[in-house]
């Protein structure tokens, strides 16, 4: 399985780097074979953004006019896999973090920005394999799978 995930930090707010994301992810989709589409690869976008930037795309795309920390915009309707041409990679779709808030939380947290930055990428790789938190019980799910997704990054 190939994963690619194409960066995108203009400003250079992400302390992590490219192949570092790019690693993490390829792990945490060897441990979600379930919810993975049938593909040979996919692909990603990966975004970093300040709280002005989330701002704008949150009230255009869910019409809530304050930034917020992660959004995810997936490619995919759930059950339709659109054919590929061979070689071609299965495009998720985009996660878009605003560090600006992910600073804030991980203070609030007592953790490092980093891995506040893991969390919200978790959190929304998940949304674009389907993972969704429309009650109380999905939600613990899909918090109890971020955090097994983030402990296999730790050796």
């Amino acid at each position: 399985m190939d994963v690619t995930v194409n960066g995108q930090d203009p400003q250079g707010l992400s302390t992590i780097a490219p192949a570092q994301w790019q690693s993490w992810i390829q792990t945490w989709f060897a441990a979600l074979p379930e919810s993975l589409p049938a593909a040979s690869a996919y692909e990603l976008s990966l975004g970093f953004v300040d709280d002005a930037e989330m701002q704008q795309y949150n009230a255009q795309y869910r019409g809530i006019d304050r930034p917020t920390d992660v959004l995810a915009f997936a490619a995919l309707e759930q059950g339709f896999l659109p054919p590929l041409p061979p070689g071609e990679p299965l495009d998720l779709g985009d996660v878009i973090i605003s560090v600006e808030t992910a600073q804030r939380q991980a203070i609030a947290q007592g953790h490092s920005l980093e891995q506040e930055l893991i969390w919200l990428a978790s959190h929304g790789v998940l949304h674009l394999l389907g993972w969704d938190h429309p009650d109380e019980l999905q939600l613990a799910a899909m918090l109890a799978k971020q955090t097994e997704l983030i402990e296999l990054l730790t050796p």
